[in-house]
């Protein structure tokens, strides 16, 4: 664990600590125990001990080398922990305080959408909990996948108390990821929102619309979610390969959250868009195939659009929604030794819904 020492005072050494966590040394290696250094801290930083940390398929993607990765990488960033130490500038924390840490670490703070709360479109490009540099010495950034992290009190959250800690986890990107699109476009009670794709994301879409009280509906290529859906709280499940029941919905959605990670053909959904409905692409990055048909789309203003995780107030206000409302996450908890497995598990979308690793299983390696 960093000590106290660690904090940088004026005219002191900057200094750096050695932190187990587990690692990937390069594309497509087994992740493994791996000791790396963190950056000295400053003093307007929070060092957090890591409790849980929840497992998001970005993971999978940066450690099989499918996106662009720095190696090694030591993945994570959904994480709950406790504050051990804060810097001397650092009012909003104490020792002892229960925090989260979600996907980014620090931001320009000055360009306008960092102005305007929104760090994750930060202009100069935000740093992220892994895979990136630290802005100021230029370190890289591990993840949550260890015993501890030092991040900006900018970018620490707060966990309500009533909150279960290990299935609060995944709100940190899951969570965050799907708030944020049901809050720009405004659902509330009187709103009919439809979720494409029941994993880690749709779950969490379908509880936090039903939430805003909107009617919600599930959209699924695979027969016997209905029940699964329902205790979610769907509304309805409509099966997209079923031209009966994708009729039966035409004009129907004001807002429609796509969580699917894969290419996938957008033109079924776009026709049970409402008059100025929207389809967000929350799960999927790159082009799309087949192309877009655009006559349903103008014939009724509807809009195709993406959404990025969210800000560290929305997501502070997310968690904030969640604790009062008894939201969480369905997890399955891992010892971090299971990670491979649990890789695995997720390409073939065996979880319901989201892996969270007890760090405190670290401690076999040590």
């Amino acid at each position: 664990m960093l000590s106290l020492s660690l904090f940088i005072h004026m005219g002191e050494r900057e200094m750096t600590a050695k932190v187990l966590g587990y690692g990937a040394l390069q594309a497509k290696a087994k992740l493994a125990p791996y000791h790396f250094e963190r950056r000295a801290p400053r003093v307007d930083d929070v060092v957090i001990e890591i409790l849980y940390c929840g497992v998001c398929h970005s993971d999978l993607h940066h450690v099989y080398g499918d996106w662009a990765t720095r190696y090694p990488i030591v993945p994570g960033h959904e994480i709950i922990g406790r504050v051990t130490q804060v810097g001397d500038n650092v009012t909003k924390f104490k020792s002892g305080d229960l925090v989260g840490v979600g996907c980014m670490v620090d931001s320009c703070q000055h360009c306008e959408p960092c102005d305007h709360g929104l760090e994750q479109y930060c202009e100069e490009g935000n740093t992220l909990t892994y895979n990136s540099l630290d802005k100021h010495d230029h370190m890289p950034t591990f993840g949550g996948y260890s015993e501890n992290i030092i991040v900006s009190d900018k970018f620490v959250l707060k966990i309500p108390q009533n909150m279960e800690l290990s299935s609060a986890a995944p709100l940190l990107c899951a969570g965050i990821t799907t708030w944020s699109p049901l809050k720009h476009w405004k659902v509330n009670q009187n709103s009919r929102v439809a979720v494409v794709g029941l994993g880690g994301l749709g779950h969490m879409a379908i509880k936090l619309a039903k939430g805003l009280g909107a009617e919600v509906t599930l959209f699924t290529r695979s027969k016997g979610k209905e029940q699964d859906a329902v205790r979610l709280g769907a509304d309805h499940v409509i099966l997209s390969t079923d031209e009966n029941q994708m009729q039966s919905a035409k004009n129907r959605f004001d807002l429609i959250i796509d969580t699917v990670p894969s290419i996938h053909d957008l033109n079924p959904y776009i026709p049970t868009l409402t008059l100025d409905g929207t389809i967000v692409l929350v799960g999927y990055l790159g082009d799309l195939n087949p192309f877009l048909n655009t006559a349903p789309m103008v014939m009724g203003r509807k809009s195709v659009a993406g959404s990025l995780i969210g800000g560290i107030a929305e997501t502070q206000e997310m968690l904030d929604f969640c604790a009062k409302h008894h939201i969480t996450s369905d997890v399955e908890m891992i010892d971090i030794q299971y990670i491979d497995k649990a890789y695995e598990r997720m390409l073939k979308s065996d979880v319901k819904y989201r892996f969270v690793i007890d760090m405190a299983s670290l401690k076999k390696d040590k």
